[in-house]
């Protein structure tokens, strides 16, 4: 759920959590507390919304979330993310060497590559490679 507010408006996701939890319970579905998190984006408020219960449990505030493998942060910055692809990507390019000084010929490299290091690099590109910098 997302909820827009200006610095001066009142928080209703309190109403809308509730909602959620009870169409799910009229679905037959139960939503997991200990998996549901809160993240606010944007500046620091004074006063910062009350904390978020669900079905009585008290809605964990991060700063950090993994999505779908995606790390989002509440300042919308990727360097998490970078970071954890570009060490996963680091162990694979690590491995692509190995086959090479085994003597793998160079479509086994290439396919190597196209189906172990290139989906790790272009997931979710959309979202998050517009705001990377030179650095």
């Amino acid at each position: 759920m997302t909820e827009i507010l200006d610095k001066s408006a009142v928080s209703c996701m309190q109403s809308f959590v509730d909602e959620l939890v009870q169409q799910a319970t009229d679905a037959g579905m139960i939503v997991n507390c200990r998996k549901t998190k809160e993240i606010l984006f944007g500046s620091i408020l004074k006063d910062p919304p009350l904390c978020i219960t669900l079905s009585g449990t008290p809605v964990e505030q991060v700063a950090t979330f993994k999505l779908l493998g995606v790390h989002v942060t509440n300042e919308l910055k990727w360097l998490q993310y970078v970071d954890a692809i570009s060490s996963k990507v680091s162990s694979r390019l690590h491995f692509l060497k190995q086959l090479k000084r085994s003597g793998a010929g160079p479509e086994d490299l290439l396919y190597f590559y196209v189906i172990a290091i290139r989906p790790v690099l272009e997931y979710a590109c959309p979202a998050w490679h517009s705001s990377l910098t030179a650095a």
